[in-house]
């Protein structure tokens, strides 16, 4: 009974072998898409200006997997694109480049930006997500379908989102003194949007988002000042009534001022008056 089992199976085996060694010609190609991509006219432009000279990739052709699944988000229009992208080129990266050397961007960078057409609306939250940093390696910047480039405020709006969290990888590469955080930690709340922007700064925080905790306190002053001119910023703390929060924050301004020399060997007033030159000029 053995022998009638056996000599089946080493049959199929042969027959299996045999199939194997003789059907080389069959193999199909590979499933993988190798061929190179299509570029349009955008796609060139931000290779040349992105990731050739700085390794920084502009998403604007995505799924909904490269974003929060529970938002209704949607990809820009392509013609929202490229004036973003130069905004960034003139406002962020050639101030840093003019006062940081050539590699500033180079080292010390996101490696890619996603561009968002719509608004990202936080539930059960009156708040509307402007930007998001991931690990220091992405930012994620939204509603750019809805710039408006003959309005500065319009324009300043994803300039402070990018300003914002490039401070928040410059201070993950390099901290600053933890002391910053202990000035006026006792104001500090995860309720921070429940307090207008005026009312942060009688408490000794530029903004409402500052007075969130010490970490946001720290890039909102760093957003502030190269969102605005000095004389622009000058005259934001100049309007706060209360003496003591005013010197407050005129003593965080002096850490992050030295802050970025210590660091990175910036001074931040000639970097602030090359970033508001730079956004001026971009208004239509």
């Amino acid at each position: 009974m053995k022998k009638y089992i056996y000599i089946p199976f080493a049959l199929l085996s042969f027959i299996l072998v045999m199939s194997c060694t003789n059907g080389t010609d069959s193999v199909s190609g590979s499933q993988i898409d190798t061929s190179p991509p299509i570029l349009n006219d955008l796609d060139i432009w931000l290779r040349s200006n992105f990731v050739e000279p700085y390794n920084i990739e502009v998403l604007y052709k995505w799924d909904i997997n490269d974003t929060d699944v529970d938002r209704f988000l949607h990809p820009p229009y392509e013609v929202s694109v490229q004036p973003v992208a130069e905004a960034l080129q003139k406002v962020w990266i050639e101030p840093y480049t003019a006062l940081g050397g050539a590699d500033f961007i180079k080292k010390i960078a996101p490696r890619q930006f996603t561009f968002v057409g719509s608004f990202n609306y936080n539930p059960n939250s009156p708040t509307i997500t402007l930007g998001i940093a991931e690990a220091g390696a992405k930012i994620t910047l939204f509603n750019i379908d809805f710039l408006d480039f003959t309005d500065i405020n319009s324009i300043k709006q994803p300039l402070k989102t990018v300003q914002h969290e490039y401070g928040h990888i410059l201070n993950q590469n390099n901290p600053i003194d933890i002391e910053y955080g202990l000035i006026n930690p006792e104001n500090y709340s995860a309720q921070w949007f429940n307090r207008e922007d005026e009312e942060a700064r009688e408490l000794g925080y530029i903004t409402a988002y500052g007075s969130s905790d010490e970490n946001e306190d720290f890039v909102e002053m760093v957003s502030e000042m190269l969102t605005n001119s000095k004389e622009e910023f000058d005259a934001i703390v100049e309007s706060i009534q209360n003496e003591e929060s005013k010197a407050i924050i005129r003593q965080k301004e002096a850490m992050v001022a030295e802050y970025y020399k210590t660091e990175f060997d910036i001074d931040i007033y000639e970097l602030q008056a090359l970033t508001a030159a730079a956004t001026a000029e971009l208004v239509n």
